[in-house]
């Protein structure tokens, strides 16, 4: 639909006041004319700061749809950013009903004709939902991306109840981001006082993350799974097969009573209309859509969508990046109702087949098994896709199927049935799905873990007998990909996936008895296809470029101590705002330790820097972060120092043991 666009103000820093007098920071793009023809408003709520974190994706995005007669208001939580007070944890009560009283408010506002809805990626995408859950009378719809309906299951904590090594990494990440201080420009010279008082205040959240490795009702709080039925506003939800979060849209099409649309492509944790690896789409315009329909009770057709439109990736070769994935745009309009499940066994001789056999084939994993998986949650464009799965399937209990007959067209979540023994009262357990192609070479479709103390379920923590026989069920990612003719399916199955997973205390060897994998397999027709516009955005951020960013990953085995370590270095470089005149420049570094023969010699450690200055402000953070383990606990020691023009003015460290309950 055509349209004239609006000539729109912006606005910096807008203050929302809390009920208990908390200032939060807002920065606001709207039609000039707003105060005259009131509009609705597109919220976004993060502790990402609005000032110079997500300042690149806002400048595409929000000046867009306010051009188009919507008000976008892009708030600072409380603690993060140039707005008041301290945060504590994520998706905290505090949290949710700060966004409460944040959305009623912008309700009220003369310039606001009572709709509001919320937009957001990640922890917007979560708390979007969650605020949904609440129902507050104005938010009418909401656009979640690379979300989670299950914070236990399906965020960077724990995977299959087993801990991912990403509860340390993303922790360390927040440990950094939380240490920043405001803008002097915006707070004035409270902007010392306020930095202060976060920094004292500020908590190292993996070690809370790891006080709960259950789902207990520390993660019940939060998981719109809990009460899907709560939702009334209208969710359009969006996904990328490279991203960790690929499970929450076909739940959430599967699952909403309220109107519900889904779309998964091939893309990493960012934005459609910026992602990669392409095609991209015009998200915008998509989006766009969805607004008018709900905010404007324009008819723009979104109801008649596909329920559910999916990017069916073509087979391709292994590789750790892909600037695009061939393929094309599939509907199933009957979700989850088309895909047609389809069963192979594990047979004699490692085969995958249509007879199932008995067997006493054995699996134990090197502790380095794993290391070709990529970063669980890919985000900084670097290398981070799974590479050739050949190695770690060299050091897993593989199962191989014989050459396809026909194309298979995988839409969904496969699921590995085993029957296995262990003899280790605690164990894990990964399975991979590959396509194994004509010379070898192997490409991880999808996979699942699982943390076999928890067969009972996640809430609770059962030791195995040792010499009994169990049957666990994996379940793996949700995923869309086409096996051509010709090539072959595996089933990989390791005992540890390093470093994705934290190891178990002892390594567990597996005898394995019966396998069954049941594939969903789609059957749309030729007419399934669906078209998207091309991307459309607003200019792009302005800034001079200081230094370049740059990215590197490598890996390495003392052969001296045989320890094998993942070093990580993501430079982000060094920019300034052509508009604020802010200089920003940030650098992660990550290592990662392990013997592949040893469980215990797991060691994670971290070193962010972070720096904002202008003119004679300069302030720098560093934060340090190391993880090891014995049997009983796990061990955490971390380290903030902020500095003033190159002089220390604050420092702490936090350590802490925490007893491992069946990890």
């Amino acid at each position: 639909m055509t349209r004239n666009r609006c000539d729109i103000d912006v606005i910096e820093d807008m203050g929302i006041h809390m009920p208990d007098g908390c200032r939060l920071s807002a920065r606001v793009w709207r039609p000039k004319d707003a105060h005259e023809t009131p509009v609705p408003v597109i919220l976004e709520y993060l502790p990402y700061r609005k000032r110079d974190g997500t300042i690149a994706r806002d400048s595409l995005t929000h000046p867009y749809f306010a051009q188009r007669g919507y008000a976008c208001v892009r708030v600072d939580m409380r603690g993060n950013g140039d707005s008041q007070g301290i945060m504590q944890d994520e998706y905290t009560e505090q949290e949710l009903s700060d966004g409460e009283a944040v959305i009623a408010w912008l309700a009220a506002q003369p310039w606001c004709n009572g709709s509001v809805g919320m937009m957001g990626i990640s922890w917007g995408g979560f708390n979007g939902l969650q605020l949904a859950e609440r129902a507050p009378d104005a938010l009418k719809a909401v656009i979640t991306l690379c979300s989670t309906v299950d914070r236990y299951a399906d965020d960077i904590h724990y995977k299959g109840g087993c801990l991912l090594n990403e509860n340390m990494g993303w922790g360390s990440t927040m440990w950094a981001y939380s240490s920043r201080p405001p803008d002097p420009m915006l707070v004035g010279d409270a902007w010392r006082d306020m930095w202060l008082q976060r920094l004292q205040a500020e908590p190292y959240l993996p070690i809370t993350w790891l006080g709960h490795q259950t789902r207990d009702a520390y993660w019940r709080h939060g998981s719109v799974c809990e009460n899907y039925d709560g939702i009334r506003a209208a969710v359009l939800a969006v996904g990328g097969w490279g991203d960790a979060y690929k499970n929450a849209v076909p739940q959430l099409v599967e699952h909403l009573s309220a109107p519900v649309k889904g779309i998964v492509g091939p893309w990493v944790h960012k934005y459609p209309h910026f992602a990669a690896p392409e095609p991209r789409i015009g998200f915008l315009q998509e989006a766009l859509r969805w607004w008018d329909r709900w905010l404007k009770d324009i008819e723009t057709g979104v109801e008649t969508d596909p329920a559910y439109s999916v990017y069916l990736m073509d087979g391709v070769r292994p590789q750790t990046w892909y600037e695009h994935r061939p393929g094309r745009w599939v509907n199933e309009p009957d979700w989850p109702n088309g895909p047609i499940e389809q069963s192979l066994h594990f047979d004699e001789n490692h085969r995958l087949s249509d007879t199932a056999a008995m067997l006493s084939d054995i699996v134990a994993s090197p502790q380095d098994c794993g290391m070709d998986g990529g970063e669980y949650c890919a985000i900084w464009l670097g290398p981070e896709q799974p590479g050739d799965q050949r190695a770690d399937d060299a050091k897993s209990l593989c199962y191989t199927s014989a050459p396809m007959n026909t194309d298979i067209d995988i839409i969904g979540a496969p699921t590995v049935t085993i029957t296995f023994q262990c003899d280790q009262p605690a164990a894990q357990i990964a399975v991979r799905l590959n396509h194994i192609h004509a010379d070898g070479a192997s490409t991880r479709i999808t996979y699942g873990v699982m943390n076999l103390t928890h067969l009972a379920g996640h809430d609770q923590v059962r030791a195995l007998e040792p010499g009994k026989t169990y049957q666990v069920d994996v379940a793996l990612d949700h995923i869309a990909y086409r096996l051509p003719q010709g090539d072959r399916l595996r089933v990989s199955v390791s005992t540890s996936y390093w470093p994705l997973l934290w190891p178990m205390p002892h390594a567990a060897t597996l005898t394995v008895t019966q396998g069954t994998l049941r594939l969903p397999v789609s059957q749309h027709g030729a007419d399934a296809e669906r078209v998207f516009p091309e991307p459309d955005a607003a200019p792009a951020w302005q800034i001079q470029t200081l230094r370049p960013a740059n990215n590197e990953r490598r890996r390495e085995t003392d052969l001296k101590t045989g320890i094998t370590r993942l070093e990580i270095i993501d430079d982000f470089g060094c920019v300034q705002d052509a508009d604020h005149g802010m200089i920003i420049e940030a650098i992660a570094r990550e290592w990662w330790d392990i013997h592949p023969d040893d469980p215990l010699s797991g060691r994670g450690k971290t070193h962010w820097t972070e720096r904002r200055a202008r003119g004679d402000w300069d302030t720098r953070t560093e934060t340090y972060a190391s993880m090891w383990s014995d049997q009983t606990h796990f061990h955490i020691s971390a380290r903030l120092e902020a500095y003033e023009n190159d002089r220390l003015v604050y420092a702490k460290d936090i350590s802490d043991s925490v007893a491992r309950l069946g990890h």
